[in-house]
């Protein structure tokens, strides 16, 4: 458990480490609560409680963090010419990979980063994964976030990353079990080092 400022200061450590020819990392944690806020976050989708936010340099928009959530933030050169988009694509692909192993079904859905469910049975669209980065001198920071046993109370005063007509669930309500960050850990680390060196092929939106 590491503080998210904390985290924030180490990750840009790192960044000018790998632009000086340092090696890639991929940082794995979890975060005490707290609210963190992409660039393009709206004033209305802050807390209606008015509980702090810590304004971030990523893109995306709001978002929570706290335990029984997994946070990954690989720093990572990316390849002239340098694809942001393809990027947070092999980053989805990675956790709907881990999501199919445990049996939750996953997609990316057009127009909105991260992984989703489909509406059904009575649910809406939902999100179970978050992506939010940032390349700094070809460079990348920040990353995703997966749900796995966290509470979604801290979700709602929120407008989630700025979309309000989807939910967001976890993988434990899904399986309608106890799914722990050391449960799905190493699979997590397994997938996304496979999405990055090219192993794992990129799906269709929507797939």
């Amino acid at each position: 458990m590491i503080d998210y400022e904390a985290a924030w200061e180490l990750q840009r450590d790192l960044v000018e480490a790998r632009v000086a020819g340092g090696p890639d990392t991929l940082l794995t944690l979890q975060h005490p609560a707290v609210y963190t806020a992409g660039r393009r976050t709206e004033p209305q989708e802050r807390p209606i409680d008015g509980a702090p936010v810590i304004d971030t340099d990523r893109g995306g928009k709001i978002t929570w963090h706290g335990p029984g959530q997994l946070v990954g933030y690989p720093i990572v050169r990316l390849a002239e010419p340098i694809d942001v988009v393809n990027y947070v694509r092999r980053l989805e692909e990675s956790i709907i990979a881990v999501c199919a192993q445990l049996g939750v079904q996953t997609k990316r859905v057009d127009g909105r980063s991260g992984v989703w469910l489909a509406a059904g049975g009575g649910k809406p669209e939902r999100k179970i994964a978050a992506i939010g980065v940032r390349v700094q001198r070809g460079v990348t920071m920040h990353g995703f976030s997966l749900n796995c046993n966290n509470s979604l109370d801290a979700y709602l005063p929120i407008v989630a990353c700025g979309i309000s007509d989807a939910g967001v669930t976890t993988l434990s309500a899904e399986l309608d079990r106890e799914v722990t960050i050391d449960e799905i850990h190493d699979q997590v680390i397994s997938s996304v080092l496979d999405a990055l060196e090219g192993r794992l092929a990129v799906g269709a939106v929507g797939a």
